[in-house]
């Protein structure tokens, strides 16, 4: 058994070495840990930047990729916590932004400003429990090549943008966007879609999100 699965399934040694990582009550790891472990363990591509004033709450026992070219824009957060998060490369992740794995965004993907991407929820349907003593519930959300993400954009757990799709500023995506989309709205709906038949981005009525 690898050293991971025996921590996983060992529920004292697992805190044990939580707290060795991470303060008590807190998502950020220890400076120990961003010096002297990170590095070794995450990848970083060629060209890439990470501002100075961005949060990187990123641990050892995830994955965080930052592809070549690619750059992280200051006063953004970057959590991998409970879920890997990859970045590929030419990609523009704007100021102020808030990525808490699992989260895959692939290449050539701009990111505007304050827009929030969760793989993380939180369980909340046993009333006898506060919110904050409940499991959490992870789904991957996957941002495909191509795409434009407008400000203040959220998106929920378990969902895909497909490739060259754009989301219109403040839209809240609740649902998997089609490739080759434009959504917007509060839940976000498909309003444009790029026909192949006649080479336009033509307007699109009631499409149903799945």
């Amino acid at each position: 058994m690898a050293i991971k699965d025996k921590i996983k399934s060992n529920p004292a040694l697992k805190r044990i070495v939580h707290w060795m990582l991470i303060p008590s009550g807190e998502a950020r790891p220890r400076v120990w840990v961003k010096l002297f472990v990170n590095p070794f363990i995450h990848k970083y591509g060629k060209a890439c930047k990470v501002r100075w004033h961005t949060r990187m709450d990123v641990l050892p026992f995830n994955k965080f990729i930052l592809g070549s070219k690619s750059t992280i824009e200051d006063f953004c957060t970057i959590n991998n916590g409970v879920g890997d998060v990859e970045i590929g490369d030419n990609t523009l992740i704007g100021m102020s932004n808030v990525i808490i794995g699992p989260v895959k965004i692939g290449n050539n993907v701009i990111f505007a400003q304050n827009i929030v991407v969760s793989g993380l929820n939180h369980e909340y349907r046993d009333v006898t429990k506060p919110i904050h003593e409940q499991k959490v519930l992870i789904a991957p959300i996957i941002v495909e090549d191509e795409c434009w993400i407008a400000a203040n954009v959220v998106i929920t757990s378990g969902i895909t943008i497909g490739k060259h799709s754009v989301v219109a500023a403040g839209a809240v995506v609740t649902k998997s966007i089609p490739p080759y989309s434009v959504a917007a709205g509060n839940p976000a709906k498909v309003i444009k879609r790029y026909d192949f038949g006649i080479n336009k981005w033509v307007s699109v009525k009631n499409e149903v999100l799945t």
